[in-house]
């Protein structure tokens, strides 16, 4: 199959709404609470087909990481061909939905499009006195992230892997790979990069 500017992806289920026991016991979660269907959501697959029309690297039987708007709401499936789901890609475009991917021969991980993936990075909060404690009963939203995995807009921007780099408000959705959480950032909503103060 060729496809002209999408990603098609193989997937047996959409929501993750099983876990395992260390016994083996298989468990159904019920997804349909608040957020559930987005929480549980599947963010990959084996690629069955990649765009002609873009050079991406990406082949058959590596494995594509995509937005959740590929899997929501019954997802985008390709007609006519059961599990299989189109991912739209488009490296100018703000909406493309293709965010990384790992080679099956390599195992490396690669961005796409715009994409960046960041690592959660904790940050400090001052108290104005040792004597209060202060409770929030909202959680704070991240603001930033370490840079792990750039593309080229990152490195024109001068940014490395390892940089702590700030991100506009809710730009923190989660993404993980390998049973390790990311942020999934376009380099665009890159705000600043956080300068080492050295102390001589």
């Amino acid at each position: 199959m060729k496809t002209f500017n999408f990603f098609v992806v193989e997937l047996k289920k959409l929501i993750n709404d099983t876990v395992k026991t260390d016994s083996g016991l298989e468990l159904y979660i019920d997804t349909r609470f608040e957020m559930g269907e987005f929480e549980y959501r599947v963010n990959e697959g084996p690629v069955v087909a990649s765009p002609f029309k873009y050079d991406t690297g990406v082949k058959p039987g590596d494995t594509l990481y995509f937005h959740h708007l590929v899997v929501m709401q019954g997802g985008q499936p390709l007609t006519g061909e059961d599990d299989h789901y189109i991912v739209k890609y488009d490296p100018e475009a703000i909406n493309s939905q293709a965010i990384a991917f790992k080679c099956q021969d390599t195992g490396e991980i690669k961005t796409l499009g715009g994409w960046t993936l960041l690592e959660a990075v904790e940050e400090e909060e001052e108290f104005p006195s040792d004597l209060i404690e202060m409770v929030e009963l909202e959680q704070k939203l991240p603001t930033k992230g370490r840079l792990v995995y750039g593309n080229e807009e990152t490195d024109y921007m001068g940014l490395a892997p390892g940089d702590v780099v700030g991100f506009a408000k809710n730009r923190d959705y989660r993404l993980k790979i390998d049973g390790k959480e990311y942020y999934r950032t376009r380099a665009e909503d890159l705000l600043y990069v956080e300068e080492e103060v050295h102390n001589d």
